[in-house]
């Protein structure tokens, strides 16, 4: 079309063609939108600018993200093997001892460091639970419950539960976490395969007892706290 116009004449345009063209699932990568503010009425939520770096890569090795929680000012990125923190926003430099020094940046994502300990939350996001800067959730292949707090992870089913949830962790289709503001519990329901010929079950975990408190006589589907009920 002529150079500069102010619209595009009828003829030929020219294009190209791409090898390998289509659809591509990639699911240990995190991609973003441009910015959302509605105190300037800014909302580009559908813009995707290929021309910014737009997207996140993460180990595959770690397995597939299952879920993403927003704690503070990072992202917790919860991988089938392996429990990552993601920066927001910055972007962590590390000195010569290893300790992280954080400085201004415009990228959206940075450093991805994964948590200590060998633990995922396998393919069960459901189990996902947060209270306050705790976050409680369940992996499966490893046997494990697992609260996610600000020392890091610990596998709190180990708390005179341990056999217990090896042992009938592998048998469930479904793990539903909900956390009960008002007696400060963490309720997991485990729901057992048809072939298993096992009851359902739900079980307590408190943080004043500091361990599994008690077999609940109710199998929710979900559950949330508001308001303090």
């Amino acid at each position: 079309d002529d150079y500069n116009a102010l619209q595009i004449d009828n003829g030929v345009k020219v294009s190209s063609s791409f090898d390998n063209y289509g659809e591509e699932f990639k699911s240990s990568t995190m991609i973003y939108s441009g910015i959302f503010n509605a105190i300037s009425s800014v909302n580009n939520l559908n813009e995707f600018n290929m021309a910014e770096k737009i997207t996140k890569d993460l180990n595959p090795s770690y397995g597939s993200i299952q879920a993403l929680k927003t704690r503070d000012t990072n992202l917790v990125a919860f991988c089938e093997d392996k429990v990552l923190q993601v920066t927001t926003n910055r972007d962590a430099l590390y000195n010569a001892d290893g300790n992280p020094q954080l400085i201004s940046t415009n990228r959206v994502l940075g450093t991805a460091v994964p948590f200590g300990g060998n633990y995922g939350i396998s393919t069960n996001p459901e189990s996902l639970a947060v209270d306050q800067f705790r976050i409680y959730f369940s992996d499966m292949q490893r046997g494990a419950i697992l609260r996610l707090s600000n020392d890091g992870i610990t596998p709190i089913s180990s708390i005179g539960m341990k056999t217990y949830f090896r042992d009938h962790l592998k048998k469930t289709d479904l793990i539903i976490g909900s956390f009960d503001t008002v007696n400060g519990e963490y309720n997991l329901t485990l729901d057992f395969k048809q072939s298993e010929g096992t009851n359902d079950v739900t079980i307590s975990y408190n943080e004043d007892s500091k361990g599994w408190v008690s077999f609940k006589s109710f199998i929710p589907e979900s559950g949330l706290s508001v308001g303090g009920k």
